[in-house]
């Protein structure tokens, strides 16, 4: 039975749609916030998509938010934990108030991930850093400085924004005869999938969605997955998605201990630079450079491809009261 949350503001109605044969007729721009996204999430294992319309009084859809729920095992207690996920804070008409619309539909998401139980809920790559922040704060939610890095593509071949150390690496890669392409066969995917799980093993935030998403997205016109293959081996990969005009760099893995000296993280994240390019996006944007600490190598090396660092927020909310008070204490002390 589809369960409907109405929270009342001036013009508007919020109700929180868990099915995709509930889906009203919209118009959808951002793949994060598309219908597309929700029937993806909603085919894959252990996760639960929610979709949160605006309405107007007539009905008709003003603004659209998609979250979803996933659980993932953990090491330590509780050992299976239910995350509430959001990217970005949705799509809205331009003849709406997206302040006062975003209000009403976070209260209403932020209840029903309570009711789902989930220790924590995660708001990233929201479009300005100060963007909701007293709504954020009215839902205690608590913010945590983060790093993104955005290379634009529009006004200058990427060819020319290279360090001159990473463009020397490519071409001896490519002269080595490593190559990258998208993946053309499920025995490819897995393979980069399991590539892609030994390299996020031991990571902290090392949560990476299942074989099942991936293969789900192959498919999309929005998403490509690439592997690097180097003596018919695949020692690297990435997964890129395309939205509104713009390319997100998602998840990048690769063997570069072993293959140090064919520089696959290199070549790979260049071979989705140049897609990016190619294929006339405005910006590739990488979607988890990290908390903003000067020895972020990552950041160091994603820079040297001629990004732009942007300093923005990350939201948080634990369900537990004095979890939620202790987090916050110490990422705003």
């Amino acid at each position: 039975m589809l369960k409907i949350y109405y929270f009342c503001g001036m013009i508007t109605q919020v109700q929180i749609i868990s099915k995709s044969e509930e889906l009203p007729q919209m118009e959808c721009r951002n793949f994060f916030h598309s219908v597309e996204m929700f029937k993806i999430v909603e085919k894959t294992p252990r996760h639960k998509p929610f979709m949160v319309i605006a309405r107007r009084k007539d009905g008709s859809v003003a603004a659209h938010m998609f979250a979803c729920t996933r659980r993932h095992h953990s090491w330590i207690p509780p050992y299976l934990i239910t995350q509430g996920r959001i990217y970005g804070e949705g799509e809205y008409d331009d003849d709406v108030d997206k302040d006062e619309m975003f209000a009403e539909m976070l209260e209403c998401i932020t209840k029903t991930f309570k009711r789902k139980l989930c220790l924590y809920t995660e708001f990233s790559d929201i479009s300005t850093k100060m963007f909701g922040y007293k709504h954020f704060r009215a839902n205690d939610y608590f913010p945590v400085n983060w790093q993104e890095v955005h290379n634009s593509l529009h006004s200058m071949a990427p060819e020319k924004r290279l360090d001159d150390k990473v463009a020397e690496e490519i071409r001896k890669a490519q002269e080595a005869g490593v190559i990258t392409r998208e993946v053309e066969n499920e025995e490819e995917l897995h393979r980069f999938y399991k590539l892609l799980k030994n390299f996020y093993r031991m990571k902290i935030r090392r949560f990476l969605p299942p074989e099942e998403m991936y293969a789900t997205l192959s498919q999309s016109d929005n998403a490509r997955i690439f592997i690097t293959i180097y003596k018919e081996k695949i020692i690297g990969g990435c997964a890129c998605l395309y939205s509104d005009g713009n390319a997100f760099l998602w998840y990048i893995a690769t063997r570069r201990k072993t293959y140090a000296h064919v520089y696959p993280e290199t070549i790979t994240m260049w071979h989705a630079i140049q897609h990016a390019y190619e294929h006339h996006y405005a910006h590739i944007n990488f979607l988890d450079v990290g908390l903003p600490y000067k020895s972020n190598k990552f950041r160091k090396f994603i820079l040297n491809f001629g990004g732009k660092p942007v300093a923005k927020y990350r939201w948080f909310r634990f369900t537990l009261p004095w979890v939620n008070d202790l987090c916050s204490w110490f990422f705003n002390k």
